[in-house]
């Protein structure tokens, strides 16, 4: 009986081939907006956690002030001597890279480019997870007498250097001549937007006498050993740089020890926000499309009155007239639901690759979007169908 009654929903369907794609239309639209809008979203936050990746793996860094950022709002910077304590007294930490920052010129022959010069030492390569794509990182000699040495980024060498090779080539920064030994494996944009590429990495020293002026430190970066518990590390440097900055008992911190984790949880809660807030509004286009195939199923009834009439006169029950109308108004919002997943699948797909995000299959959401597409062909057929099967034969059989 159910075979006989789905071949008839497929008949009454096939009959208005026009009108059962306009109305399976709303349907597709609103299945294709939904996992199209949380697909690009779950790319996007894929995106920001690999990008927060890629500053290094079981990172801390350590910034003077209350704030990630430029400024440190009047807090004193940290000195060497924070540094050796840490490696001395810090046990879970495995590399320690002390930085100073300059903004500056960079120049080569005819061409320029503005950039960050990053002062710090060999560590600062492994806890920033940094590779070199040739050349070579600094020597003990270069660090202690700070040497005007400088391994570069991949946008700098492209700036500068073209499609030569810049290992050997002197660039010049500010007043001084600096020699190029290493250029760095590109990293791309980071979770923050900026370009990591952009950079030029000196010893510490070179950057804090020629460039600072200043032999304090604005950030430690500090990469904790496989396995370690990132949390007992923070707390463990929290409360030694308390001590050294003699920061009373129930003072506040003039300091902020801060993970990759909390970096990547700040960005990704926003991402995924918008995502829910894209899917939902999204989602009520499926409800649109639920209406419109109530509507089209209620045409459809007063159009079939009469034939409704004769099946109920020859003996057709009213559960198999229900079940009927019912059939044809899930086969048509399932059709919807697996042309809206079709669709998606290919406009998330092209939209992922224009917006350089990766894509992200989710089951889930594919899953979830036709169930709920099905539903909507049963909860918004019903009614039709309980009108249909509800006919009085005789005034059935007397409708023109």
């Amino acid at each position: 009986m159910l075979w006989n009654t789905f071949l008839l929903a497929l008949r009454a369907i096939r009959r208005n081939l026009m009108r059962s794609f306009l109305t399976v239309l709303g349907i597709v639209i609103g299945v294709a907006a939904v996992i199209t809008m949380v697909t690009l979203g779950n790319g996007a936050t894929k995106s920001v956690t690999d990008q927060i990746s890629s500053m290094g793996s079981n990172l801390i860094m350590v910034v003077p002030g209350q704030r990630f950022g430029p400024g440190s709002g009047g807090a004193p910077n940290f000195k060497m001597a924070d540094v050796e304590a840490i490696g001395d007294q810090i046990s879970l930490a495995e590399w320690i890279a002390p930085v100073a920052h300059k903004s500056v010129t960079a120049v080569y022959q005819a061409n320029n480019w503005s950039t960050v010069v990053t002062g710090s030492t060999n560590d600062y390569f492994p806890a920033g997870n940094w590779e070199l794509a040739s050349g070579r990182t600094f020597s003990d000699t270069e660090l202690k007498a700070g040497r005007a040495v400088c391994v570069i980024g991949d946008t700098v060498r492209d700036k500068l250097f073209g499609g030569q090779n810049p290992v050997g080539s002197e660039i010049r920064i500010k007043q001084f001549a600096c020699e190029v030994i290493g250029v760095l494996k590109s990293k791309g944009q980071s979770a923050m937007g900026s370009d990591q590429d952009d950079t030029v990495i000196m010893p510490l020293r070179t950057v804090q006498r020629r460039l600072v002026g200043s032999p304090d430190i604005g950030r430690m970066s500090i990469s904790i050993k496989n396995g370690a518990s990132i949390d007992a590390a923070k707390k463990q440097i929290t409360l030694l740089l308390r001590e050294r900055r003699n920061i009373l008992e129930g003072e506040d911190n003039d300091f902020r020890v801060m993970d990759t984790r909390q970096i990547a949880e700040a960005l990704t809660s926003t991402t995924k926000i918008l995502t829910m807030l894209l899917g939902a509004v999204a989602a009520v286009s499926l409800l649109v499309g639920g209406i419109g195939i109530m509507n089209i199923m209620l045409v459809s009834v007063t159009e079939r009155t009469r034939e409704i009439g004769i099946r109920l006169a020859i003996g057709a029950l009213e559960r198999e007239v229900l079940l009927q109308f019912l059939i044809e108004a899930v086969v048509l919002s399932s059709l919807g639901g697996l042309t809206g997943i079709a669709l998606a699948t290919g406009a998330s797909m092209a939209l992922a690759g224009f917006m350089d995000i990766p894509y992200v299959f989710d089951p889930t959401i594919n899953m979830a979007s036709f169930i709920f597409s099905a539903a909507i062909g049963v909860i918004f057929g019903f009614f039709p169908a309980r009108r249909a099967a509800g006919l009085n034969p005789i005034d059935a059989l007397r409708h023109e």
